[in-house]
């Protein structure tokens, strides 16, 4: 059965979606496809708003300063943009990573750009100076770093070699996190106590960040072969997460059991987000549209 509110649907990408986040203050939101296109979007109108053109690969990270004036891109030709968002223009540019970038995340403040690749690596470069060169490569990946996380000194990078680490940049400690299995996703809860991450086994799970407990595992969906993402839901008392039936799961966080799984899309989807305060849910999918559901967790 698909959610009980029929969703606004964006359709203008010509292939699959690989991702779709929204601004500080969740009032736009921005998407990127195998089409090599960003676009911006107004998710309550379903409104284009307007479309960013550079990479010339596909578009796989996308990640917006907190006062919503730049965001920054990456994909597969291996490049990490930052983009002014008024103007459109791309103001910087940044190489050398060795194969594809899968993530981009900014610090509170912006001054500190990561970006995590399949070249098994995550790079930090100075956004304050005009360096093009990164100021620190962490290099401890066995495989593909698919996930970034930033709050405060804290960074958590995902890999395929099944290890979730924890850089704490200002004591200079990592701690790593064995699940055994390739991670796609890696989200912190907005006091940064908790990481939530999402492995092709077809489980998310929550862990203490502190103690490197697993406080909680969601099960029922399928997620085998695609990098899925798991998102907290309105008020973090869910879990919310596409499927690759194209399925939406929604969990209760403290009972750990699955509250519905509507049929959503008809193809896989590659990414979801939630709405911090509205409870809508955004669905992108390689059947070539991302779907906003209003109020879907409650």
């Amino acid at each position: 059965m698909p959610p009980p509110t029929p969703p606004i649907v964006l359709a203008k990408h010509k292939g699959p979606v690989h991702i779709a986040v929204y601004n500080t203050g969740s009032s736009y939101l921005l998407t990127g496809g195998q089409d090599r296109q960003i676009k911006l979007w107004n998710p309550t109108s379903g409104v284009e708003v307007k479309s960013y053109s550079g990479h010339g690969y596909e578009v796989l990270g996308l990640d917006c300063t907190r006062d919503n004036t730049k965001f920054a891109s990456c994909g597969g030709d291996r490049t990490v943009f930052v983009w002014d968002v008024a103007s459109g223009d791309s103001v910087r540019k940044f190489t050398g990573h060795a194969g594809k970038v899968n993530a981009v995340a900014f610090n509170e403040d912006a001054s500190l750009l990561a970006s995590a690749s399949a070249d098994m690596s995550v790079r930090l470069w100075d956004m304050k100076s005009q360096q093009r060169m990164p100021i620190q490569i962490l290099a401890q990946a066995k495989d593909s770093v698919t996930s970034l996380a930033i709050k405060s000194h804290l960074i958590v990078a995902g890999c395929v070699d099944g290890k979730a680490r924890t850089y704490d940049v200002r004591m200079g400690e990592l701690r790593e996190d064995f699940f055994d299995q390739p991670i796609t996703s890696t989200t912190l809860s907005a006091d940064s106590s908790l990481l939530l991450l999402s492995t092709l086994d077809s489980k998310v799970h929550l862990i203490d960040l502190e103690s490197g407990g697993r406080l909680q595992v969601f099960e029922g969906h399928k997620n085998g072969d695609y990098r899925g993402k798991a998102a907290f839901g309105k008020g973090e008392r869910t879990v919310v997460m596409g499927d690759e039936d194209g399925k939406v799961w929604i969990w209760d966080v403290e009972s750990g059991k699955a509250k519905s799984s509507d049929q959503a899309h008809d193809r896989t989807i590659l990414w979801t987000s939630s709405h911090p305060e509205k409870g809508d849910v955004v669905t992108a999918s390689a059947d070539g549209t991302v779907k906003v559901w209003p109020g879907l967790v409650k």
